[in-house]
């Protein structure tokens, strides 16, 4: 009983060995060889041979064992070629009626002997092969017989070395497959043409699918924003004492919008003025002076001129002062960020610190990506689909285009799209925060589809 499993677990072993060898060949011609060498470790035969049916209608013997080269000039070679021939040959059923390929013998291993094959060849049996022979087909993936390995010996094969050599021979096959050219994608698409009519059909009408015309669109963030609204600047360099007036806020026109500091410039009108009181006291005394004496009438110019100069800071000084409080041109709504982010804040002469906007005078503004570029042209349709309104959306069209892309508040490089809205009746409310489908020029579907993976690849390859 031991020396049984012994020998079990040997085999076993081989055939692990050959299967590795078989997965591990170069070539072809390497798995051939090794096929009709190397096997017999693991089943005793006399000869053996391997017959491929591939690149040659009626088959042909590439590799023959003991032989490190197949001749096919040779006669042995020649009489192994019509006897695979003959034995590939789907069998005659005793009705008459013809077995089809996939369910004849040949697609089956078993034993044959010299019965099996016409007389011609049966005649020269003796001479080239022992008494038993077995008969091993090698199955494609679409179990159609690509070939066979061909094993002769004096002792009838066994059952167990039956089982251990259909094993290998389907190792074997997956080895050949591997070798197979890939089929191409045309060749695909025609073997999946030609399975089936529904097949057909489903493909056709896939096939045309893709070739559908869709619009192409993008999708880029956008705002409702005031159209030509009021800038509200700083009048002069200074430090904002307090806004007077909070964000979304309606103001009249004239409104006290937010005022500056006055320490520095009331320090300057104070000085203005006492200069100015100061050259008045001194031209009076010169004036008084230049009556009896001709001297004090030349200074008397001089301290004119003094005067004259003062009164200008004094008024210049009292104008910057004025200005100090920051009134609404016209009426509108305040639009700015926050107050505390203006209160205490250094600005300079014309910066700006808000609008004053219009809320039925409305217009949107898109930032469409460099990368979603699609060629928009001004009068090109657009659609809003605001945030905090899913299943509202707003239609308008197209404006402007900026010619040059710029960097975005959230650091995106986009074209500022300025569009207006097509019913006037019902705008957005000013400051809407939303997403923009610009409608571009109609594609096909395949095209809508593979357009970003497509961009992707080119930037990635550099095409």
């Amino acid at each position: 009983m031991s020396a049984e499993v012994h020998i079990d677990a040997r085999r076993l072993a081989l055939l692990w060995q050959l299967s590795a060898r078989a997965r591990q060949a170069e070539s072809k011609a390497e798995l051939g060889f090794t096929i009709v060498n190397e096997t017999q470790a693991l089943v005793p035969y006399r000869q053996a041979a391997l017959w491929r049916t591939e690149g040659v209608p009626q088959g042909s013997i590439t590799a023959v064992s003991g032989l490190p080269q197949c001749d096919p000039g040779a006669p042995y070679v020649q009489w192994l070629n019509a006897a695979c021939r003959a034995l590939a040959r789907p069998k005659a059923s005793p009705e008459g009626a013809r077995e089809s390929a996939p369910e004849a013998v040949a697609a089956q291993p078993h034993a044959f002997s010299a019965a099996d094959l016409p007389d011609a060849l049966a005649a020269d049996w003796a001479s080239w092969w022992p008494a038993n022979a077995l008969w091993l087909p090698l199955i494609d993936t679409q179990r159609n017989v690509q070939g066979a390995i061909v094993l002769a010996r004096d002792e009838p094969f066994g059952t167990v070395d039956i089982a251990l050599l259909v094993e290998l021979s389907q190792v074997w096959s997956h080895a050949f497959h591997a070798f197979e050219p890939r089929a191409s994608l045309a060749s695909r698409l025609l073997t999946l043409l030609r399975q089936g009519k529904w097949r057909r059909r489903a493909l056709v009408t896939l096939m045309l699918l893709c070739l559908a015309p869709v619009p192409l669109s993008v999708l880029a963030p956008a705002e409702v924003t005031a159209k030509d609204p009021f800038v509200v600047r700083s009048p002069l360099d200074g430090v904002i004492e307090r806004l007077e007036v909070q964000p979304n806020q309606p103001v009249a026109a004239g409104a006290a919008l937010f005022s500056l500091d006055a320490t520095t410039l009331a320090s300057r009108d104070a000085l203005a003025r006492k200069n100015y009181d100061a050259a008045q006291e001194e031209y009076r005394q010169t004036a008084q002076l230049a009556v009896t004496d001709d001297k004090d009438r030349l200074d008397m110019a001089l301290k004119k001129g003094k005067l004259d100069a003062s009164a200008v800071e004094l008024d210049y000084a009292a104008a910057q002062l004025a200005r100090l409080r920051v009134t609404a041109a016209r009426a509108g709504v305040a639009v700015f960020s926050d107050a505390n982010d203006w209160n205490g804040r250094a600005v300079s002469v014309g910066e700006k610190v808000m609008l004053l906007a219009d809320p039925a005078h409305v217009e949107l503004t898109a930032y469409l990506p460099v990368a979603e570029n699609v060629d928009v042209k001004s009068g090109d349709a657009l659609t809003l689909y605001p945030k905090s309104s899913p299943l509202v959306s707003y239609a308008a069209r197209i404006d402007t285009i900026a010619y040059r892309a710029e960097p975005t508040v959230e650091g995106i490089v986009a074209y500022r799209i300025k569009a207006s809205f097509i019913d006037k009746g019902a705008t957005p409310v000013l400051g809407t925060m939303g997403t923009a489908r610009i409608h571009g020029r109609w594609v096909p579907l395949s095209y809508y589809l593979l357009r970003r993976p497509l961009a992707s690849a080119r930037q990635w390859l550099g095409w």
